[in-house]
């Protein structure tokens, strides 16, 4: 919010601190509580009932559709999406021992990885960031994957033993980016959106439209990653099974006006090279 009083001189702001159901439920597995909704609930039930002007989420908590009255006017400049392993001894993802424990919270993460390096024994973790760091030692892990922006944000660069390329790992739609929500039509949408990085609100953008295809949530395996390169953008996504032996990952590349476009014919093509089958195997094992 200091950007925005930053950039909006004489403008009064109240900050108002709500914590969500992911936030006070840290020891049960998002997939149980809700999925990626929980985080942004109750911020959402104090936009309708006018008790707050204004949210500011983390995009990768974003569930694809909001509410009909609400919209993300501004998305701010994204910080590295990557995710990134912090392990004991310091090994990168090539030098990863045999039957290594990592910690992550994440079914993307987990299925990526364990496609990869099949015997890796997947601990399901979650916390802030520095209660997940100390698990390592503490659950006796060999390592934790997180996401990249979380660790510079608090300075903490130096404990990363690998930042792990995108094409290696796709992250999270929206990873890395903050992203303010407010309720449709209203002035404070103009007021919020000098904040907005159009670049990353176009990325993002794209990204979104790949999920809404698939309307999952954190069930299933599924990553998606836009990336402009002068006047175009490509998209990787995938969608995977739980245990990472089925994977499937494409990507296509076109004008970046068509980016919302490009995610959906991104996710129309993985759905139908039988990425329909594995959320429907996903969804069949869970019921």
């Amino acid at each position: 919010m200091e950007e925005l009083r930053r950039r909006r001189p004489g403008l009064t702001l109240d900050v108002h601190v709500i914590r969500t159901t992911g936030d006070r439920m840290q020891d049960v597995a998002l997939a149980q509580i809700g999925g990626k909704g929980v985080f942004v609930k109750e911020l959402e039930e104090a936009l309708l009932e006018r008790r707050i002007d204004l949210a500011v989420h983390s995009m990768k908590d974003v569930p694809a559709l909001l509410p009909e009255s609400l919209e993300i006017a501004a998305m701010l400049e994204r910080e590295d999406p990557r995710d990134v392993l912090i392990s004991k001894g310091n090994f990168k993802l090539e030098r990863i021992p045999p039957r290594a424990r990592i910690g992550t919270g994440s079914l993307r993460r987990g299925c990526q990885l364990k496609n990869i390096y099949m015997d890796v024994e997947i601990v399901p973790i979650r916390g802030n960031l520095d209660t997940r760091i100390r698990k390592i030692e503490r659950d006796n892990l060999d390592g934790i994957i997180v996401a990249a922006a979380g660790l510079k944000r608090m300075g903490w660069q130096d404990r990363a033993s690998q930042y792990i390329p995108p094409e290696i790992m796709t992250p999270a739609i929206g990873q890395g980016a903050l992203g303010v929500e407010v309720r449709r039509g209203e002035d404070v949408g103009g007021i919020v959106s000098v904040l907005n990085h159009e670049q990353t609100f176009t990325e993002v953008s794209a990204e979104r439209a790949f999920l809404a295809v698939f309307g999952a949530g954190c069930q299933v395996p599924i990553a998606a990653y836009g990336k402009i390169e002068k006047d175009s953008i490509t998209v990787t996504g995938l969608v995977g099974s739980l245990d990472g032996r089925m994977l499937v990952k494409d990507r296509v590349r076109g004008p970046v006006a068509e980016a919302e476009q490009m995610g959906r014919i991104l996710a129309e093509r993985i759905l139908a090279a039988g990425g329909r089958q594995i959320i429907d195997e996903v969804y069949r094992k869970l019921s």
